[in-house]
């Protein structure tokens, strides 16, 4: 099947389920309404022969076309250090700073389709698929502790990569690098404790050079 016409038929199928889809690169995805996340996922996985769901993960835009630095420009010494904060090329919408993404997979059809549902708010919400595909238990427990997503109706909804006692969640664009709180072993309590973070924050850039004609006007010897 080809993707023009898998997007045309999803399309017709989920209606106003969804707010759109787009071909890229040679994969397709749907834009999906969060509030009807679990209808669309039923729907592919009994009409459209996707029965497995390969991957899920958490998305911050909220830094989307953001630079540190520009990149496009260099001289003899390199990249700018980042000593100063460039604006963005577009201000993301709060309703749009997360998203969901769901990557399918149709072993009948040979096909893979690409799920998108922004969500928004501190504890952005949006209902588990986990009785669609059993094995998305620890793909959403991953969104939920690096982005703070919570899955409502899963199970067991907890974290999974960080520790039980930690703050914050790290993948978000706001999470600071060097964390909210270090963690030791004392000797004299016997037990592992949490303090205060003691490191103050640098920006490292490497020097990088790129063999393109961008440099060979500047007569720099690469």
């Amino acid at each position: 099947m080809q993707l023009t016409e898998l997007q045309q038929q999803l399309t017709e199928s989920l209606g106003d389920r969804i707010n759109g889809s787009e071909i890229e690169r040679d994969e397709l995805t749907l834009l999906v309404k969060a509030d009807e996340i679990k209808a669309v996922c039923h729907i592919l996985r009994d009409q459209f022969h996707f029965e497995q769901l390969i991957d899920l993960c958490g998305v911050d835009y909220s830094t989307y076309g953001f630079d540190e630095w520009p990149t496009s420009e260099t001289s003899e010494t390199g990249f700018s250090r980042a000593a100063e904060t460039h604006e963005r090329r577009a201000k993301i919408p709060e309703q749009h700073r997360y998203a969901v993404v769901y990557h399918l997979l149709s072993l009948k059809n040979n096909c893979r389709l690409r799920l998108k549902a922004y969500v928004w708010g501190e504890m952005p919400r949006i209902d588990s698929v986990i009785d669609v595909w059993a094995g998305v238990n620890w793909f959403e427990r991953e969104a939920f502790d690096l982005f703070g997503i919570v899955f409502d109706g899963h199970p067991d909804l907890r974290r999974i990569l960080t520790d039980y006692g930690f703050i914050g969640h790290p993948f978000r664009k706001d999470f600071p690098l060097i964390g909210n709180v270090e963690v030791r072993y004392d000797a004299e309590k016997k037990r592992v404790v949490y303090e205060p973070v003691d490191l103050q924050m640098r920006t490292l850039v490497a020097r990088v050079i790129r063999h393109d004609n961008r440099y060979k006007d500047q007569g720099i010897d690469l």
